[in-house]
Parts: structure tokens; C-alpha cells; sequence
């Protein structure tokens, strides 16, 4: 059974681009089939790919204003072992003409019955902001998956981010649900590091994944290769967390 994940955070430099590179690198390693879209105009998830998001023939602003088959959308990366329908700079001029739609949240939704049945994971890559791009993943979505840093600023966010979570739940996608949350450029030397990990998990409780992604710099260079920290480190801090993240994921899965 399909499952699709919104990786989202309205803060921007969560590492919710590196997560959502990664995890489908991961997951795709313990033989899944997973489709990930980039749903964010910066169009960084598909550079980390490998994926040229200036000459694509079609991108993800395409999927939700045209009414083009989207197995035409997607790119088969055989290096990495999993498919990307790529974003660009589109996607600002889809988010206009997406309020002159009618069902204009529940585009994404519509387009995805085409292929969901092809895959075991689709994950969206979000903008850092929660627009008409985000709730068109969220409404798309069954579950959300929050990458966040652990510091004050970012718990402020994510209260912001329930408050929609919940508000969707009531209007749009009553089986959303929250996949969890990502513990990112985790400091274990830091004192508010662990303070502000401490009161998530006091919070969130289970919903707080076990798996930390420490700061790494392995990490940090393997989008400027384009290729997921498997393809460019797999023996990393950061490839292994992403590993132990996909193992979290798939634990529930057989569960």
C-alpha cells in the first residue's frame, strides 16, 4: 500500500531538502519503490538528484496545473535507484494560477491517483512556507514528516505547523496524520540542543523519531555533486542516520 509523506517545515534550513533526498535514497536501498516530487520553485531536491531542474520538459508546476499524463513528468534516475519529478522556478506562476482553480488544493491529490499504485513511498519535497503549494501536499499527503533544528525559534514554527496540521484535519484531509519529527543538525555538545530535544520528546512523546541527523559535512557536500549521501558517502554520520530514519519508517510499515 502506497504511503505519501509531505516533508515540511514553513522555516526555511531545517535540512527538510536533505531529508527528503535522502530518505528516498534510503528507502529505495531497502528495496522500495519510491517517487519523490520536488514541490519547492528553488528546485533543490531535483539538483540533488542529479536532475537538471532547467531542462526537464516537464516539472512539477506542470502536475498541477496541466493535464499531462505524469508518467510524461517523471525522471528515472538509475544511478540512484529512484524516480523525480523535478521542480523549478514554474512553480511560483502555478501558485497563481492554482487561485483561479476550482478544487485548487486537491490538484496534487487528483494528479497522483495516475501512479500511486507504482510505488511505495512518494515523498514531497515542501517550500519553506505554508502556501498553496504546501497544502496541496498536505491534502495529497497521509502523513507529514517535520525536520527540525533544536533551537527555541524552531518549536515556535512547529506550533504553526499543528495548528495547520489540525486545521486541515477538520477541512480538507481528515486521515492526515503526523508521520513524526526529524531531529536535524543535531549538536550533542549543545546544551540547548538537548534542552530543546528533551521538551519535543516530553511533547510529542512516540511521535519523535529515535533517529538524530547530526551535522556532517559529508552531508553538506553531496547535493553539489548531486547525487543523495548514500551515492557519496554511504559510511557518513549523516548516510547512516538516514539509513536508521528509513528503518524507522519501514518498522512502522511492517507494524
Amino acid at each position: 500500500m502506497t504511503k505519501i509523506i509531505a516533508v515540511t517545515n514553513q522555516k526555511g534550513g531545517v535540512g527538510k531538502t536533505t531529508t527528503s533526498v535522502n530518505l528516498a535514497a534510503t528507502l529505495s536501498a531497502a528495496q522500495r519503490k519510491v517517487l519523490l516530487i520536488d514541490l519547492d520553485p528553488q528546485g533543490n531536491a531535483a539538483m540533488g538528484c542529479g536532475v537538471n531542474k532547467s531542462v526537464v520538459l516537464y516539472s512539477s508546476c506542470d502536475l498541477l496545473i496541466e493535464d499531462i499524463p505524469v508518467t510524461e513528468m517523471i525522471v528515472s534516475v538509475s544511478s540512484i535507484g529512484f524516480d523525480v519529478i523535478a521542480g523549478n522556478a514554474d512553480l511560483t506562476l502555478a501558485e497563481v494560477q492554482l487561485m483561479k482553480m476550482t478544487q485548487r488544493e486537491r490538484r496534487l491529490a487528483n494528479a497522483l491517483q495516475q501512479v500511486k499504485d507504482n510505488y511505495d513511498y512518494i515523498l514531497i519535497d515542501c517550500p519553506p512556507s505554508l502556501n498553496m503549494l504546501t497544502l496541496n501536499a498536505m491534502v495529497a499527503a497521509d502523513s507529514v514528516l517535520v525536520p527540525m533544528q533544536c533551537e527555541y525559534y524552531a518549536l515556535e514554527g512547529l506550533s504553526a505547523l499543528m495548528d495547520t496540521l489540525r486545521n486541515i484535519q477538520e477541512t480538507a484531509n481528515q486521515n492526515l496524520y503526523l508521520e513524526g519529527i526529524l531531529r536535524t543538525m543535531f549538536d550533542t555538545r549543545s546544551r540547548l540542543t538537548k534542552d530543546v530535544s528533551e521538551q519535543l520528546v516530553e511533547y510529542f512523546g512516540e511521535r519523535v523519531f529515535r533517529t538524530c541527523v547530526p551535522r556532517n559535512i559529508r552531508l553538506a557536500e553531496a547535493p553539489s555533486h548531486g547525487m543523495p549521501i548514500l551515492q557519496y558517502d554511504k559510511n557518513s554520520r549523516g548516510a547512516i542516520a538516514y539509513i536508521a530514519l528509513a528503518g524507522e519508517l519501514i518498522r512502522k510499515e511492517n507494524k
